[in-house]
């Protein structure tokens, strides 16, 4: 299977997006890993743009929602509603019957709404009135957060957190990005006229064949680990679980498809341990008083554990 599209995605997108090819390409990891992605960051800096532009380049389908404090459920998930001329239930499907869906400031909404999204992310299905309706392939969630506004915010539960398999944050520009991007959008906007490059159908099955990227006996064990040092850390309450070592191995094989490789290195678990990792980690109250960041336990953990030797 020819990764190289992933390559071509990355590319088409910053035809749109100015100066940020590392956030794309992390973004292009958690989509062909078969995951969904956190994006905490400040208002303005494109995020509903990288959104558009991933669903553009896939010839994808794009749903918005604003999270509130007022949403429901079925807003999310979608309802039966009776037809009177037919004296039929007829089923009006929510947002989440879409290939991208944007969940923006996901943290603004009651906890039972996150939950009903978050059980669609992980199952890949709805449950309405009995019926279980599948959800389109691929599928991928980018939620935000606003890591400024917290007054009026329902902060995700460490459980709920785990669910996503990369949290990132994308940046002010620079100076010359900041320039690169007023002449871009000076006289109109690029991303109507992007073009797809791909299909769903197609990616979907570049999700199956990443898979079959190879993982080493040693890198298995390196990852084993590094999540396990997060839950002997002394810092740290609670460690990742088995499921953040699971999204480390799935996010380096999709790493190394991107980059063109049939293999993980140990290099590509170091530089997706941060993202993958860092929020699945619970600080004891003391470290969090003194303002340490999970972040900086995960970049401590990964100096303390030898890399193991790279693959012939």
């Amino acid at each position: 299977m020819d990764f190289k599209l992933c390559e071509k995605i990355i590319t088409n997108m910053s035809r749109v997006i100015v100066g940020k090819y590392e956030s794309l390409e992390l973004l292009m990891v958690g989509m062909l890993a078969d995951g969904h992605v956190l994006l905490e960051d400040v208002p303005g800096i494109g995020k509903t743009l990288i959104a558009k532009s991933l669903a553009k380049c896939i010839d994808g389908s794009f749903k918005r929602v604003q999270f509130t404090p007022d949403l429901l459920p079925s807003d999310i998930t979608g309802f039966n509603v009776y037809n009177q001329q037919s004296c039929q239930f007829q089923f009006q499907p929510g947002p989440v019957m879409t290939n991208i869906l944007l969940a923006d400031e996901i943290n603004r909404t009651i906890p039972r709404t996150q939950a009903s999204l978050l059980e669609s992310m992980e199952e890949r299905q709805v449950t309405i009135d009995g019926q279980t309706l599948l959800l389109p392939t691929p599928f991928f969630v980018i939620a935000t957060q606003n890591p400024i506004e917290l007054e009026g915010t329902f902060p995700l539960p460490e459980a709920q957190l785990d669910r996503f398999l990369l949290k990132l944050r994308v940046g002010y520009p620079n100076r010359n990005e900041e320039i690169a991007i007023l002449e871009r959008f000076q006289e109109k906007d690029p991303l109507p006229e992007l073009d797809a490059v791909t299909t769903p159908e197609r990616f979907a099955e570049l999700q199956q064949a990443r898979k079959k990227i190879g993982v080493s006996d040693a890198l298995r064990q390196y990852i084993a680990d590094l999540v396990g040092a997060t839950r002997r850390h002394d810092a740290l309450r609670f460690g990742a679980s088995p499921r953040g070592s699971l999204g480390l191995m799935r996010a380096g094989q999709a790493l190394a498809g991107i980059r063109g490789r049939a293999y993980v290195l140990p290099d590509d678990i170091k530089h997706l341990a941060i993202p993958v990792l860092s929020h699945r980690l619970i600080l004891k109250d003391a470290e969090r008083l003194r303002g340490e960041t999970p972040e900086r336990f995960v970049e401590q953990i990964l100096e303390e554990t030898p890399l193991p030797a790279p693959m012939e």
